[in-house]
């Protein structure tokens, strides 16, 4: 759903259970790092909120949002992680870069998750500016590393 329509931080408590034991992989592109920085902060609050042990979170940085497939890849593999957050942001820019990275990443993380059977979210802002961006970061629409975090939790209790 756009986030035009609905705050990526509203959450129905729907299907969250028990996550005290989990163990959370976050990957954070460094590319646009404000934005990313904005999107990890949102996930762990959220985690802690709903009864991560902060230990139980590790946070693993990667260079851009192409290499979240990769990066993501290596924490499935290892088995005490139980959940994968891939964080990342992507702005449009003058050429077709965009499109290239946007569909390899959703591609990338998807196939990773498969891969796995294990949650892989996919908490990566594809905007067209860097307002939007904001907007989607703790901004007026919420942020999305908030709603990756909740999409973890659920997946894990699926």
């Amino acid at each position: 759903m756009a986030s035009n329509l609905k705050n990526l931080s509203e959450h129905s408590p729907k299907n969250t259970g028990s996550v005290e034991n989990k163990q959370f992989g976050i990957v954070v592109a460094e590319w646009n790092e404000t934005i990313t920085g904005a999107l990890l902060e949102g996930a762990i609050e959220t985690l802690l909120e709903q009864g991560v042990v902060r230990e139980n979170i590790k946070v693993h940085y990667v260079p851009g949002t192409f290499e979240l497939s990769l990066g993501s890849q290596f924490l499935a593999q290892q088995q005490n992680f139980d959940a994968i957050i891939s964080l990342g942001c992507v702005i449009q820019g003058e050429t077709r870069h965009f499109d290239f990275i946007c569909e390899a990443v959703a591609q990338g993380v998807t196939t990773v998750a498969l891969k796995y059977n294990k949650p892989v979210i996919f908490g990566v802002l594809t905007t067209n500016t860097m307002q939007q961006a904001l907007d989607r970061a703790g901004g007026k629409h919420g942020n999305k590393g908030e709603e990756a975090a909740i999409t973890a939790v659920k997946m894990l209790n699926f």
